[in-house]
């Protein structure tokens, strides 16, 4: 794939304009490509010097582990997503990491992030500005896990997934397809698989969104967002989608 058709460049380029010399950083950054099985797990909590991954294909997510064996999810990586970039940056990896579908992934070690922020300053405003949008979304999360309804949950977080998969040329108005299970859903929205399947079921039958057989359609997209009280502001990004 040219570096100009990878999703982290179109990701990227919807925050800044991207040199020559920036695209030739980051086509470095995509040296150690590999392949990782649905199930594998990446990125280790409580593990020190940890890469971190460049998302090509596939979808991951990122997770807490409980003592008690429940696992909170933090959220799922899509292709031209940074997978455990904190990883890099702390000594002390803080969350878990897994492949949620068969990947491919471009490992980056913390010494190709520091050379490149050295030399293409405006590539390492464009890797901040994905980290914090990253973290926008995280607190997007807390608001859905801590105020909002389970139907508004599920409509707010497939509507986030839609505008996040726009950006990088998978995912319109119409719909997506997603590969997560209703556990996957459960584990995200703070809701048990029984809640999750209800909710989805009142979405459904209220004409505003259908998930099935791993396809994600939006039945009543002005519908969905008025129910969700979407607001997009925190995605930073424009286009057809959010329009």
């Amino acid at each position: 794939m040219s570096i100009l058709q990878s999703p982290l460049t179109r990701k990227l380029s919807a925050f800044v304009a991207l040199s020559d010399a920036d695209l030739e950083t980051l086509a470095r950054y995509h040296r150690r490509r590999r392949t990782f099985q649905a199930g594998h797990e990446m990125i280790h909590e409580g593990h020190k010097n940890q890469s971190a991954f460049i998302l090509a294909e596939g979808w991951a997510c990122s997770f807490k582990l409980l003592p008690d064996g429940e696992r909170q999810i933090v959220d799922f990586q899509i292709p031209g997503d940074f997978l455990g970039l904190r990883s890099i940056l702390f000594r002390t990896a803080d969350h878990s990491t897994e492949a949620v579908t068969r990947i491919e992934a471009s490992e980056v070690l913390a010494a190709d992030i520091f050379a490149s922020f050295a030399e293409a300053p405006r590539l390492a405003a464009a890797v901040l500005w994905a980290a914090s949008r990253d973290e926008a979304m995280v607190v997007e999360h807390l608001v859905n896990l801590g105020r909002r309804s389970g139907e508004i949950r599920m409509a707010h977080f497939l509507l986030e997934l839609g505008a996040r998969l726009s950006l990088v040329g998978i995912g319109d108005k119409s719909g997506f397809d997603c590969p997560l299970t209703q556990y996957h859903l459960a584990d995200a929205l703070g809701l048990s698989a029984v809640h999750a399947n209800r909710v989805l079921r009142i979405l459904r039958e209220d004409g505003l969104v259908t998930f099935q057989k791993g396809r994600v359609t939006f039945d009543n997209f002005a519908g969905l967002k008025s129910l969700a009280n979407f607001d997009s502001n925190y995605l930073d990004q424009d286009g057809p989608f959010l329009r």
